[in-house]
Order: C-alpha cells, then structure tokens, then sequence
C-alpha cells in the first residue's frame, strides 16, 4: 500500500485537496497575467507602433517591426531571468520566486500603461518602453518554468497531465481575455479612439489581476516533492553547474521541443492578428473574433488533452502534433489567405488543433526531464534560451520576411521547420506518464527513448507506486 503522504500520492484528506486545488489557482493565475500582458502587446502592436515609433497608421512596416523588435529584445533578457532565477527556485524554493516574478510583472506592464508617448516625449517613449518589456522578460524567464515546475511537483503522478493542463488553461485565459478586451475596445472606439490613448487600458488592466495572483501565490506551501528533497539535503548548492554537467543533454532536448512550442504559440496567438490585418488585409475585428473563437475551443479541450496524456502518454500526442506541423502549416495559411470567411476560420482551426494538443501536455512533460535538485535551473535555461535566440523573434523575423520576400506563406514555412526540430526533440525525450518525480534521478525509463508505446505509462506508474509504498 502507498503512503498518503508521499509525494506525488493522491491527497486524501480535504486540507490536502484544498491545499492542490490552491497550488493549481495561483500556478495557473499568474501564467495568465504573463500572457495577459504578452497578449494585450500584441493585439495592440499598431497602436503601439504608432504611439512610440511614430509609425504611420496602417503602413504595416518600419513602425510595426519596430514595435515587435522591442518585444523581441525583452526576449533577450529572459535567459538572465532564468540563470538567476532558476538556481534561486532550485535553491531556496519554487513559490518563494513565483511570488517575486508575478510582482515584477505586474509592476512593468502596468507601467506600460501609464508611460508618455513619443509625440510627447521623443526618443525617451520607446526607450521607456522597452525597458519595462525587458523587466517583463527578465521576470518571465523564472515565471513559467517556476509555475510549471511548481504546479507539476504538487500533482499526483497519476494526473500530473490533467492538473498540469491547467496551467496552460491559466495561458489560454490569459489570451482570450487579452483578445476580448482589446477586440472590444477596438469595435467601441475605433482606431482614432485606441490612438487618443484607450490603448492604455488593458495594461492597466494587468493590475488587479497581477495583485490577486501574488496574493494567492503568498499564501500557497512549498511544492512536496522540492521539500522533501530540501529535508533529504537532496538539492544542488551549484544548480547551474550540475545542470550543464550533468544534465546538458535533457537541457537540448527541452530547447529543442520548445522551438516548436513557441514558434507555433507565437505565431498563432500572438502574430495573427497583425498578420491577418496588415499582411493579409482582412477586418481587424473580424480576424481578432475569430482568433478568439478558436482560444475558446481550445480552452475546453486543454483539460480532456491533459487528461488523455494521462492514459496515452505524452510522447504519441506530442508527435502528432509535431507532425501535423510539418504537414498542415503551410496549407493552412493558404487558407487564411483565401478572400472566404470559412475557409479562412478552418485555417485557424487547423493551427489551433494542433497548438492545443502541444500545450495541454507541455507543462506536466518539460519538468519531468530533470531530477528534482535542478529542476528549475534545467527548465529555464533550456526554456529561455530557446524563446530567446530562436522562437521568441519569430514575429518580428516573419514580418520581416515577408515584407522582404512578399511571401505571405513565411509563417507556415516557419512552422513546418519549427515542427522537423520538435518532431525530433520529442523521439529524444523519455516518456514520462505517471512517472513519480521524486529523488535524484531522471523520471521515465531509459528504454522509452524513442518511437512511443503505451507500455512504459504502466512501468512507470508501478515504479512509482512502489516507491510510494517504500516511503510508508
């Protein structure tokens, strides 16, 4: 019989479920501040353009890459963000820096919203502005592996993918409520209103939200499977050196996936709205609504993917995925350039069915492919690195590109080589299905390297049952 108590055991007494219930809120409250903020800059990218680069309405150049490239360079910094902030979770504790990234995001988008424009202040606007995008970046860098490391040690191992899920659920919210808010304001105010200045609103927004998520994030315990290791005196005093010695191998594999993860993310939830208005020249409006219907179907499914992770495990859902990247993303911005409001739509769609099977998996499979003593420290720096240097300027290199070439299909092509390296990261990974966390060594069986098989999810739940029981 397995201890109750054990890390990675179901809970059993109502406490126990309270306290995981909690854990998932405030892992899942603040990744959606983060993509609130990440949403909301770029849904709003014209305007900003026009406010701080003094870009020409509509001109969908200069202006508009200049507004992503800032965006990009907050993109630089997350790597710091994570060399720092990564040791410190591995050292001191997961939820003491998830209290300090959630601050310091909250503080520089809402900061956003209160700075003067170029017309007002010159060349100090887009300076301003980019160095509360590079305190967002730093502080994202320890965010998302900080949440994701977080909510996926508190989990049972049984169902670590359907908890886990629920912190992209948090990314997913996040989005649509970036999309609605600005979608909304844009149909009640016009382009002259969100010129004028109601452009401001939804980072001041961010807020209230980010204040409620550091509230809760500051009352949650420490993840079970981290203080366990603590109490054991299991933890690296020089997390960044064992993680390069030891773990440099599992560290290329995430950096790998995670170009497909974010390159694909990006593009879809981040890009497509510039990309349908100014490159394609469709409705503003008519586009954002449909990104929105698309996130709200992928919001309900996220879980029942999780869920199917669970039984399946990650690896067959994630290389469907990956593949049909490869195969389907150039088709589907064919799609989205045809002059036909539903064809149009199942381009979308077909993006978002495939960006919903990657990320309803990703926050309980990224965590697993370290051991806990360096956890955190292999998630960021293999995390951030990848968004740094390779998927997070995919935006600003796509607009580019195609005002260069004139090729409206560079997103797709994009995503199709994004989806050959993923494809490939992902036969590297172990699967890791009900795999307990616990200890010193790396989750999953060595054996499972490779093409998937649903056996290694029952080996793995009968290692980690059995582990269980010997800590009763």
């Amino acid at each position: 019989m397995e201890d109750p108590n054990a890390p990675g055991a179901e809970p059993q007494t109502q406490e126990a479920k309270d306290s995981l219930h909690r854990s998932i809120l405030g892992s899942a409250l603040g990744n959606a501040v983060e993509w609130f903020d990440y949403g909301v800059y770029g849904y709003l990218t014209i305007y900003m353009a026009v406010n701080f680069f003094g870009s020409e309405e509509g001109d969908g150049g200069l202006g508009v890459t200049l507004a992503l490239a800032t965006l990009a360079m907050s993109f630089l910094v997350r790597p710091l963000g994570g060399l720092i902030l990564g040791p410190l979770g591995d050292k001191f504790g997961r939820q003491k820096v998830m209290v300090l990234t959630v601050l310091m995001m909250t503080t520089a988008t809402g900061v956003i919203g209160l700075l003067p424009t170029i017309q007002t202040i010159g060349l100090a606007a887009p300076l301003l502005l980019l160095l509360c995008r590079m305190v967002q970046g730093f502080s994202a860098g320890g965010e998302y592996g900080g949440a994701a490391v977080y909510m996926a040690e508190c989990a049972p191992d049984q169902r670590r993918g359907f908890l886990g899920s629920f912190l992209e659920f948090g990314t997913m919210v996040g989005f649509i409520l970036s999309a609605t808010v600005c979608t909304a304001l844009i149909t009640i105010v016009g382009d002259d209103g969100m010129l004028a200045g109601w452009w401001r609103l939804p980072f001041l927004m961010t807020i209230p939200l980010g204040l409620t998520a550091l509230y809760i994030r500051t009352k949650l315990g420490e993840a079970a499977v981290f203080s366990e290791a603590s109490d054991s005196q299991e933890t690296s005093k020089t997390p960044i050196r064992h993680t390069l010695r030891t773990q440099w191998r599992e560290v290329l594999i995430l950096g790998g996936f995670v170009v497909l993860l974010n390159v694909a993310f990006y593009l879809i939830l981040g890009y497509m709205p510039t990309y349908m208005s100014e490159q394609l020249g469709h409705s503003t409006a008519q586009g954002n609504w449909m990104l929105v219907a698309i996130m709200v179907v992928m919001l309900v499914v996220i879980p029942f993917m999780g869920s199917l992770s669970d039984r399946v495990g990650r690896k067959p859902l994630l290389l469907t995925a990956a593949g049909g990247y490869i195969l389907l993303a150039v088709p589907a911005m064919v799609l989205l350039g045809i002059d036909n409001l539903f064809l149009q739509f199942i381009g979308l769609a077909v993006l978002g069915a495939l960006l919903v099977i990657l990320v309803s998996s990703v926050s309980s499979t990224l965590p697993a492919l370290f051991p806990t003593n360096v956890r955190y420290t292999g998630f960021a720096i293999g995390y951030n690195f990848s968004v740094a240097f390779i998927a997070g300027p995919s935006q600003t290199l796509t607009n580019e590109l195609i005002d260069i070439t004139g090729n409206v299909l560079v997103p797709g092509i994009y995503m199709s080589l994004a989806g050959v390296i993923g494809f490939i990261a992902i036969l590297c990974m172990r699967e890791t299905s009900q795999a307990s966390l616990r200890g010193e060594e790396l989750p999953g069986d060595p054996a499972s390297v490779g093409w998937p098989s649903k056996k290694w999810v029952q080996t793995n739940r009968t290692k980690a049952d059995a582990g269980k029981a010997m800590a009763q």
